[in-house]
């Protein structure tokens, strides 16, 4: 570790967790004191997007949930170091804050954290970009940039800091992101779950702590990497699973659906950037208060059944991508803001980002998204309830990580992103619950927002038209409705030499033309679009009220 270190900022940094084990313990039962009283550690670990590449911490501003996320955490500790060939390291024990002017995962699992646990707070991060588990973080023959041992050499000094000061702490959990160059060693690639097996039992072994507990982070598949490398990111993600499926003390935390960075030149990119960043940080967060019992669980059961006995409930089915999750649509910027309250008349159920969040049964249809966003439900349930004199119900299956592939009846050779069983699932028990509730259903429509990554990449915005087809034609089939009215949105596909001379324009529409039950909505002047691919709040707003309007005027 640094040798020259700033006695004085240590004591400072020391003083802040005695004065905070100092408050937390006042009115507190004594079990809950004598935690409290602990300083819990976890430790971060893994490359670029562990790291936070590609973010800023300016930017953080731009994302209404996480306001002041970039300010210092004067109640949290923080030692790192980050970087390959010019590392950058902490003077000993220093404020949680941005480093290198980024934003990385920690910032906002710390705040999250200290949402709900009155315990204190330290986090000793090793990032750096580019590297292998099977190279550089290999315990056993380390090689190119040596991280394993020199990881363990800081986890340990961090540690043995506290022990000089006398500081109560606890191993509380160890944050792993980590594997997209493993994907690029064809020896590595199927090798990575013994490698992750042999990583997480010499971490425990030379840590002394058997019973230490990993967070292993999804690789983010709504990027080019997910795209491209489709079937390479599927294999990381198998050895990820084997060593979480069969390690008690090791969870899978899903991130494929967090936001990622809009590149150049097509808006495709590589890392999660700010808002992922942020958002990846809540995930792991989540997780481990999930862990201690500390999540609070989500109540917002319907006070009463909205719809008679025995009437006709129409239900409308909304489906997609990013953009229908709603990535860039946050509840702080929604006009107007009655859009925001619950609306007790219409049920409504959900499954976001793949089946990260899912509702419990039936709730007022509000906003829900886990991390305050909402996608163009709300304004899409408050037109058609203003203009429809029936009772509706809006069931919505989103998943932000995915492309067009995973929606179709085949799916693609990556097995677990395959969405169409659980979509056609979902929406068959959305009917099944109303009818077991004594009412008449109408499935009104299917709702499906085209996935804005497949406009980027030329063998994906190939296939796109194609892809709906087959979504289409085999969704009736297996829900025993010929007729069943599809409404599909296609916002202003991307512009670039690259991809132009798809005219994949013109092939939706061909594709419209040959189906009399399909309606093609062409959202090309939604607002508030940013940037390539991201529609934003009040784009979001509109595009439900387009939706509705379809609905409407086909009626």
């Amino acid at each position: 570790m640094n040798a020259h270190r700033s006695p004085l900022l240590f004591a400072r940094a020391l003083g802040l967790v005695a004065a905070l084990l100092a408050c937390v313990a006042v009115s507190r039962p004594a079990a809950a004191q004598d935690d409290d009283d602990i300083l819990r550690v976890f430790i971060f670990a893994g490359q670029s997007n562990m790291e936070g590449a590609d973010s800023k911490p300016e930017d953080i501003e731009r994302f209404p949930p996480y306001a002041g996320y970039g300010e210092p955490q004067k109640d949290v500790l923080f030692s790192y170091c980050l970087g390959r060939e010019n590392k950058v390291r902490s003077d000993g024990w220093e404020t949680l804050r941005p480093v290198r002017n980024m934003v990385g995962p920690e910032l906002s699992f710390a705040r999250e954290i200290k949402k709900h646990v009155d315990a204190p707070l330290a986090i000793i991060k090793v990032a750096a970009g580019g590297t292998h588990l099977a190279g550089d973080w290999n315990p056993d023959e380390p090689r190119g940039f040596k991280l394993y041992p020199l990881a363990l050499e800081w986890v340990r000094e961090a540690l043995a800091e506290l022990d000089r000061k006398k500081i109560k702490y606890r191993l509380e959990g160890f944050v792993w992101h980590q594997g997209e160059n493993d994907m690029f060693e064809e020896g590595a690639m199927p090798a990575y779950g013994a490698n992750l097996k042999n990583f997480l039992a010499r971490w425990r072994a030379d840590l002394n702590a058997p019973k230490l507990r990993f967070y292993i982070g999804e690789l983010c598949t709504n990027t080019i990497w997910g795209m491209d490398l489709r079937p390479r990111m599927y294999q990381i993600s198998l050895g990820q699973r084997e060593v979480t499926d069969a390690d008690p003390l090791a969870d899978y935390v899903p991130t494929s659906h967090n936001g990622v960075e809009i590149g150049n030149p097509v808006g495709l990119h590589y890392h999660y950037g700010t808002l992922g960043q942020l958002q990846h940080g809540i995930n792991h967060a989540h997780a481990y208060l999930r862990n201690v019992g500390e999540l609070p669980a989500r109540e917002r059961p319907l006070k009463e059944w909205p719809y008679e006995p025995g009437s006709k409930v129409q239900l409308f089915v909304l489906a997609g991508h990013r953009n229908m999750e709603g990535e860039r649509s946050f509840v702080q910027e929604a006009r107007p803001k009655s859009l925001l309250k619950d609306q007790p008349k219409i049920a409504y159920r959900f499954s976001l980002g793949g089946g990260y969040l899912v509702s419990d049964g039936w709730e007022p249809l509000g906003p829900v998204g886990y991390y305050d966003t909402f996608g163009p439900e709300l304004s899409f349930g408050a037109r058609l309830g203003r203009k429809l004199k029936g009772h509706i119900a809006i069931a919505k299956f989103s998943h932000a990580g995915s492309q067009a592939v995973d929606w179709t009846p085949a799916g693609s050779e990556a097995k677990s992103r395959h969405l169409y069983p659980a979509f056609l699932a979902f929406v068959r028990e959305s009917i099944a619950d109303l009818e077991a509730r004594g009412h008449e259903v109408e499935l009104a429509g299917i709702f499906y927002h085209l996935s804005e990554n497949d406009t980027s990449m030329p063998s994906y915005r190939k296939e796109a038209a194609a892809r709906v087809a087959s979504l289409v034609k085999q969704s009736r089939i297996d829900l025993n409705l010929p007729e069943l009215p599809w409404f599909v949105s296609q916002q202003p596909p991307t512009d670039h030499e690259r991809v132009n001379n798809i005219d994949i324009v013109a092939m939706m529409e061909e594709l419209a033309a040959a189906d009399p039950q399909q309606t093609l909505i062409q959202a090309f002047d939604l607002p508030g679009r940013e940037q390539r691919l991201v529609i934003t709040t009040p784009g979001i707003i509109k595009l439900g009220e387009l939706l509705a309007d379809s609905f409407l005027k086909r009626k």
